[in-house]
């Protein structure tokens, strides 16, 4: 009788074992999620960031709450993300520059993009549009091209952070036109804009979606090229910089919702689902398209075997343009 009670003892033992796992997959989630966005509200991954939590909310019966963490061309706030706790209840907004560029850019990144982070869903991709004030003297490219050849030093670059794309961008572009630009970092793109229209910085690569406002009749900012590789729907008449004189140059800023190491796969896998499915929804495509932004998705596998082949293309790119941030 002994034996036997011990017995069900352990048995009960066991099950208990296996109980948090199963009732934290059945009640997920039970209170709002955190999304976030590692740069201020106005820029590009803000809006995206919003986009998805609005939509997710709903889906998930639960409330997504997006927490504007900027600094460190997005590491701060990435690396909070990395120090979270697994528990399904922190994700994050990444892109391109903080979980591709910037473990090359950086001597000293304070987390691992490939290892600390769960890739879960690949959301938007936006390609840079390089703008100047509508009273800046330079038309074109080329007029821009000509006066920072005439006067080195004279043109200077605003960007949403050290490693952001539009740093890098910047970089690149100066080093295929043999020109140079003196780099401004800012905690975001949203006080980059409020700069260049206020005539303190010369030049931004902008995300589509922060400036698109600015471009329209009566906006104070006019696009001289785009970063992609063909001209964009929303700007028709603006050139590429590859047909403007650099062939071969492009750079675009996808974002994408990881989450910290360890978050259960059922999680991942339902938040996956979920944005899968926002993607689908005409208002989540109309609001990206008139940003300027292209739909993603696909897997969690599909988006870390994307993740791994573009810290190879961007380190390759960094060390080639000799940027680097300590």
């Amino acid at each position: 009788m002994q034996r036997r009670a011990s017995l069900l003892a352990l048995s009960a033992v066991a099950v208990a074992a296996l109980l948090p796992v199963t009732g934290f997959a059945q009640a997920w989630p039970a209170r709002p999620i955190r999304l976030i966005c590692p740069f201020p509200p106005g820029g590009g991954t803000d809006v995206v960031s919003r986009l998805v939590a609005e939509k997710l909310g709903p889906a998930l019966n639960t409330s997504v709450v997006v927490d504007n963490k900027p600094g460190a061309g997005g590491n701060l706030g990435m690396d909070q993300a990395a120090k979270a706790a697994p528990d399904g209840y922190t994700l994050a907004m990444g892109q391109t520059s903080n979980l591709a560029i910037n473990p090359t850019l950086y001597a000293n990144l304070p987390f691992n993009p490939l290892k600390d982070f769960v890739p879960v869903a690949l959301v938007a991709s936006q390609p840079m549009v390089l703008v100047v004030r509508t009273d800046a003297p330079w038309k074109t490219l080329g007029d821009l091209v000509a006066a920072a050849r005439a006067r080195a030093g004279s043109v200077t670059l605003a960007s949403a952070g050290n490693g952001t794309v539009g740093h890098l961008a910047g970089e690149m572009f100066a080093r295929q036109a043999g020109i140079e630009f003196v780099h401004v970092p800012y905690k975001g793109a949203s006080p980059a804009i409020t700069d260049l229209m206020g005539g303190q910085v010369g030049i931004f690569f902008a995300s589509a979606g922060a400036i698109v406002a600015q471009l329209q009749p009566g906006g104070r900012l006019r696009a001289l090229a785009v970063s992609s590789a063909q001209r964009m729907a929303k700007l028709p008449n603006v050139p590429t910089i590859a047909e403007s004189g650099y062939p071969g140059f492009e750079a675009a800023d996808w974002k994408a919702v990881v989450a910290p190491a360890g978050t259960p796969a059922a999680v991942v896998n339902r938040v996956n689902a979920e944005i899968a499915r926002i993607l689908q929804s005409r208002d989540a495509l109309d609001r990206l398209a008139a940003e300027g932004s292209d739909p993603l998705g696909g897997s969690p596998e599909k988006f870390a075997e994307f993740l791994k082949s573009e810290n190879v293309k961007w380190s390759r790119i960094v060390k080639d343009s000799g940027a680097k941030v300590d």
